[in-house]
Protein backbone atom coordinates (compact mmCIF):
# COMPACT_ATOMS: atom_id res chain seq x y z
CA UNK A 1 0.00 0.00 0.00
CA UNK A 2 2.82 1.86 0.84
CA UNK A 3 4.24 1.80 -2.95
CA UNK A 4 0.90 2.50 -4.39
CA UNK A 5 0.45 5.90 -1.89
CA UNK A 6 4.14 6.48 -3.49
CA UNK A 7 3.71 5.97 -6.80
CA UNK A 8 0.69 8.01 -6.94
CA UNK A 9 2.53 10.92 -4.83
CA UNK A 10 4.92 10.86 -7.57
CA UNK A 11 2.03 11.11 -10.31
CA UNK A 12 0.95 13.85 -8.73
CA UNK A 13 4.04 15.74 -8.23
CA UNK A 14 4.68 14.89 -11.92
CA UNK A 15 1.41 16.27 -13.23
CA UNK A 16 1.57 19.76 -11.26
CA UNK A 17 5.23 20.21 -12.46
CA UNK A 18 4.20 19.54 -16.03
CA UNK A 19 1.24 21.84 -16.21
CA UNK A 20 3.57 24.75 -14.32
CA UNK A 21 5.96 24.45 -17.41
CA UNK A 22 3.17 24.89 -19.38
CA UNK A 23 1.54 27.98 -17.95
CA UNK A 24 5.78 29.16 -18.23
CA UNK A 25 5.52 28.40 -22.19
CA UNK A 26 2.24 30.19 -22.62
CA UNK A 27 3.21 33.00 -20.62
CA UNK A 28 4.90 36.44 -22.29
CA UNK A 29 8.23 35.16 -23.03
CA UNK A 30 11.36 36.96 -25.18
CA UNK A 31 14.07 35.86 -26.39
CA UNK A 32 17.74 36.71 -25.22
CA UNK A 33 18.33 38.50 -28.16
CA UNK A 34 15.13 41.11 -27.88
CA UNK A 35 15.81 41.32 -24.10
CA UNK A 36 19.49 42.47 -25.11
CA UNK A 37 18.25 44.84 -27.22
CA UNK A 38 15.88 46.26 -25.13
CA UNK A 39 18.51 46.43 -22.16
CA UNK A 40 21.01 48.14 -24.92
CA UNK A 41 18.08 50.67 -25.83
CA UNK A 42 17.70 51.02 -21.89
CA UNK A 43 21.31 52.04 -21.47
CA UNK A 44 21.70 54.40 -24.10
CA UNK A 45 19.20 56.38 -21.91
CA UNK A 46 20.54 56.00 -19.24
CA UNK A 47 24.08 56.94 -20.39
CA UNK A 48 22.40 60.14 -21.73
CA UNK A 49 21.33 60.66 -18.39
CA UNK A 50 24.46 60.52 -16.47
CA UNK A 51 26.28 62.52 -18.95
CA UNK A 52 23.15 65.31 -18.86
CA UNK A 53 23.21 64.96 -14.57
CA UNK A 54 19.69 63.85 -14.19
CA UNK A 55 19.66 62.03 -10.75
CA UNK A 56 15.90 61.80 -10.81
CA UNK A 57 16.17 59.96 -15.04
CA UNK A 58 19.01 57.58 -13.73
CA UNK A 59 17.10 56.06 -10.91
CA UNK A 60 14.18 55.91 -12.67
CA UNK A 61 15.61 53.06 -14.28
CA UNK A 62 16.01 51.00 -10.75
CA UNK A 63 13.96 48.77 -8.60
CA UNK A 64 12.70 50.69 -5.34
CA UNK A 65 15.02 48.24 -3.55
CA UNK A 66 17.85 48.01 -6.12
CA UNK A 67 21.11 47.58 -5.08
CA UNK A 68 23.92 49.34 -6.73
CA UNK A 69 28.02 47.98 -5.80
CA UNK A 70 30.39 50.64 -7.32
CA UNK A 71 33.71 49.53 -7.17
CA UNK A 72 35.75 51.11 -3.74
CA UNK A 73 32.72 51.71 -2.28
CA UNK A 74 30.17 50.58 0.36
CA UNK A 75 26.78 49.26 -2.03
CA UNK A 76 24.33 51.88 -2.27
CA UNK A 77 20.66 50.33 -1.47
CA UNK A 78 17.70 51.97 -2.77
CA UNK A 79 16.23 54.03 -5.60
CA UNK A 80 16.18 57.22 -3.20
CA UNK A 81 19.54 56.38 -1.65
CA UNK A 82 20.81 55.69 -5.55
CA UNK A 83 19.02 59.17 -6.59
CA UNK A 84 20.38 60.98 -3.52
CA UNK A 85 23.96 59.51 -4.18
CA UNK A 86 24.31 60.24 -7.51
CA UNK A 87 22.56 63.94 -7.82
CA UNK A 88 25.63 64.81 -5.15
CA UNK A 89 27.81 62.98 -7.55
CA UNK A 90 26.47 64.65 -10.69
CA UNK A 91 26.72 68.80 -9.68
CA UNK A 92 30.47 67.97 -9.32
CA UNK A 93 31.14 67.61 -12.82
CA UNK A 94 30.06 65.41 -16.13
CA UNK A 95 29.51 61.60 -16.01
CA UNK A 96 30.28 60.07 -19.22
CA UNK A 97 29.80 56.30 -18.79
CA UNK A 98 29.22 54.36 -22.13
CA UNK A 99 27.74 50.88 -21.49
CA UNK A 100 28.28 48.06 -23.68
CA UNK A 101 25.88 45.06 -23.23
CA UNK A 102 27.55 42.03 -24.30
CA UNK A 103 25.36 39.08 -23.13
CA UNK A 104 22.18 38.59 -22.08
CA UNK A 105 20.35 35.87 -20.36
CA UNK A 106 16.30 35.75 -19.07
CA UNK A 107 13.74 33.89 -18.11
CA UNK A 108 10.15 34.89 -17.58
CA UNK A 109 10.54 38.41 -15.62
CA UNK A 110 14.42 38.10 -14.64
CA UNK A 111 17.17 38.86 -17.32
CA UNK A 112 21.06 38.72 -15.96
CA UNK A 113 23.25 41.65 -18.26
CA UNK A 114 26.62 41.08 -18.63
CA UNK A 115 28.77 44.33 -20.22
CA UNK A 116 31.45 46.51 -20.53
CA UNK A 117 31.41 49.86 -19.45
CA UNK A 118 34.07 53.26 -19.91
CA UNK A 119 33.57 56.29 -17.71
CA UNK A 120 34.99 59.46 -18.20
CA UNK A 121 34.69 61.75 -15.60
CA UNK A 122 35.02 65.67 -16.31
CA UNK A 123 35.50 68.19 -13.21
CA UNK A 124 33.54 71.49 -13.00
CA UNK A 125 35.85 73.86 -10.81
CA UNK A 126 34.29 73.29 -7.43
CA UNK A 127 34.67 69.60 -7.36
CA UNK A 128 36.79 68.01 -4.93
CA UNK A 129 36.55 65.08 -7.49
CA UNK A 130 40.01 65.15 -9.89
CA UNK A 131 38.81 64.34 -13.48
CA UNK A 132 39.93 60.54 -13.89
CA UNK A 133 39.00 57.47 -16.48
CA UNK A 134 37.91 54.05 -15.56
CA UNK A 135 36.55 50.76 -17.54
CA UNK A 136 35.74 47.53 -17.00
CA UNK A 137 32.88 44.94 -16.85
CA UNK A 138 29.92 44.73 -14.90
CA UNK A 139 27.08 42.65 -14.35
CA UNK A 140 22.98 43.56 -14.07
CA UNK A 141 20.15 42.16 -12.52
CA UNK A 142 16.89 43.10 -14.59
CA UNK A 143 13.50 42.42 -12.96
CA UNK A 144 10.24 42.76 -14.52
CA UNK A 145 7.91 45.25 -12.44
CA UNK A 146 4.57 45.98 -13.38
CA UNK A 147 5.23 45.67 -16.59
CA UNK A 148 8.37 48.12 -16.50
CA UNK A 149 12.16 46.24 -16.38
CA UNK A 150 14.59 47.71 -13.82
CA UNK A 151 18.01 47.08 -12.19
CA UNK A 152 18.02 45.27 -9.27
CA UNK A 153 21.52 44.67 -8.50
CA UNK A 154 24.09 46.71 -10.28
CA UNK A 155 27.22 45.63 -10.39
CA UNK A 156 30.61 47.33 -11.92
CA UNK A 157 34.07 45.79 -11.68
CA UNK A 158 37.01 47.85 -12.87
CA UNK A 159 39.73 47.00 -14.55
CA UNK A 160 41.59 49.83 -13.13
CA UNK A 161 44.05 48.81 -10.76
CA UNK A 162 43.25 50.86 -7.51
CA UNK A 163 46.28 53.54 -6.51
CA UNK A 164 48.21 52.77 -3.70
Amino acid sequence: MNKLICFLNLMLLTILCLSCNQSVLQSEQVSNDELKKMISEKNARISEFYREGLADSVASFFAENAIQMAPNMEPTRGREKIKESWGQSMQFGIWNFTLNTKEVKGCNNMAVELGEYTLEFTPNENSPIPQMSDKGNYVVLWEKINGEWRVVWDAPVSDVPFPR
